[in-house]
């Protein structure tokens, strides 16, 4: 696809620039992805400078150069200076493919667990009622026919919009995506154009990027801000800063677990080791539901789903099916039947928040005097004043705790494992260098009735070690076991 330049930059570039006569090809935030005729995004990052690869960019056939430094010297090709290359990235780019989201029903789910899940439950539903849907977050592009993996909750603002305009042309007509803290405050998503935002809940996470609570908070609310008035909010009003948000917006919201008259909740719930049964109410209806999903959280979940779509129309036999069919979401309190007759559960779970919600709902599962077996870690580079509160969590739990890596990153594992050991307050606990071997310890003593909570990864297929992504998955560990 070929773009005149001039008219995918007016609105982007300082002021007093000539603009040069001449089409792009393409748009490249990193010089690996360049092609001839392309332009070149540089954009500053915490760890990777973009300005740093002009060079490469353009000795791979770049045709411009677009970054926010002034002080570029003389380039062979053409270069154009924007006040911020992150927001320039997302204006060029919507206009570039022609401003795709437009064309779609786009529901934008946020907050720091329940992502996946919820949208998960609303793609169900939709997909049950004859719509042609995808998902976009931790799982990847989720379509009717692919899967297409990426390491990363929200891509890039390039990535999405080049996704929106292929989901345009094979006629979808819904993109449910999870919206992360950091694609908010590096305005990856801020020109896509949200029909619905929807916030799960609020709790540490993420603080070695953003360092405060507040901060973190401020960019979830980025996105109801950037909602057009004719949009939707629906808000988990039992949180905190779900009820922040709804003093802050100024388009039409729909609460559930909230205290107004008109909010969506479970009007009676039975949580049980078969899943979640129920009854939940809405202004216009009443949905019966029958779920294979385990916990109260689950239930915040489905009640945000069910929040999306009584809000879309969408009938009410159809909500109440796609709940049924969405019964095993992929990594998320997914369990697996071992030969021993001992159950291991899957999560992604990896904030204190999220340990005490997964954790507290298998330790009341449990039958018959078995057990609750953690394996867990922390991951490298990041938030490390979380790791000694998720040992203490799951020590509260379990009859024993297995130590593993869970991405150490660039971090030394002993100093992760450190940290994660002064939380323990028993000498409930093993340390392995092995994330496998840890799994299989804890395999060779649950018996029948027994739980193996393997917390951290979900379906990742790799280990993050010193910038290399190494091949490792828990659930193949699992899969030799039954």
């Amino acid at each position: 696809m070929r773009r005149k330049i001039s008219k995918v930059l007016a609105s982007s570039m300082l002021p007093g620039q000539k603009v040069p006569n001449m089409d792009i090809s393409g748009l490249a935030l990193h010089s690996k992805d360049i092609r001839k005729g392309y332009a070149f995004i540089a954009i500053e990052g915490k760890n990777s400078n973009g300005n740093n690869y002009i060079n490469e960019a353009i000795e791979s056939g770049a045709s411009l150069i677009i970054s926010s430094k002034n002080n570029l010297g003389q380039l062979p090709i053409p270069k154009l200076i924007v006040k911020d290359s992150r927001k320039a990235a997302s204006i060029i780019a919507a206009e570039y493919y022609g401003h795709p989201s437009k064309y779609l029903t786009v529901i934008g789910i946020t907050g720091t667990n329940g992502k996946t899940t919820t949208a998960s439950i609303i793609k169900s539903i939709l997909c049950d009622a004859g719509y042609k849907v995808a998902q976009i977050g931790t799982l990847g592009l989720i379509t009717n026919k692919n899967n297409d993996s990426t390491s990363l909750t929200t891509p890039d603002a390039i990535t999405l919009q080049k996704i929106f305009s292929k989901l345009k042309a094979d006629k979808f007509t819904h993109v449910v995506m999870e919206v992360s803290s950091h694609a908010l405050d590096q305005y990856r998503v801020a020109d896509i154009e949200f029909n619905i935002g929807v916030f799960t809940n609020l709790s540490p996470e993420h603080l070695d990027y953003h360092k405060t609570m507040q901060h973190y908070f401020e960019s979830k609310l980025r996105l109801f801000s950037m909602l057009p008035n004719k949009s939707y909010s629906v808000i988990n009003c039992s949180d905190p800063y779900g009820k922040k948000i709804a003093k802050k917006i100024n388009n039409k919201m729909i609460s559930f677990l909230g205290m107004e008259q008109d909010s969506i909740r479970f009007k009676n719930i039975s949580l049980t080791v078969s899943g979640i049964r129920g009854k939940i109410t809405s202004k216009k209806n009443e949905y019966y539901i029958k779920s294979n999903l385990l916990g109260s959280f689950n239930s915040e979940n489905i009640l945000a789903g069910v929040s999306v779509c009584d809000t879309l129309g969408i009938d009410r036999e159809n909500i109440e099916e796609g709940i049924r069919k969405a019964s095993k979401i992929p990594g998320r309190m997914e369990y697996f039947l071992l030969n021993s007759g001992a159950i291991a559960i899957i999560d992604y779970a990896h904030t204190p928040d999220a340990y005490n919600k997964v954790l507290n709902t298998l330790k009341n599962l449990i039958l018959n005097d078995g057990h609750l077996y953690v394996v867990f870690g922390a991951g490298g580079d990041r938030d490390n004043n979380k790791r000694p509160i998720m040992a203490e969590i799951a020590e509260k739990y379990a009859s024993h705790c297995f130590v593993t890596p869970d991405n150490p990153r660039t971090e030394k594992l002993e100093t992760i494992n450190k940290a994660i050991a002064s939380g323990f307050k028993e000498n409930c606990f093993t340390i392995f260098s092995d994330r496998a071997e840890g799994i299989e310890s804890a395999f060779k003593i649950a018996r029948k009735n027994d739980l193996i909570a393997i917390l951290g990864k979900g379906r990742e297929k790799f280990q993050e070690i010193n910038n290399k992504k190494i091949n490792y998955s828990d659930l193949a560990v699992i899969r030799k076991h039954q």
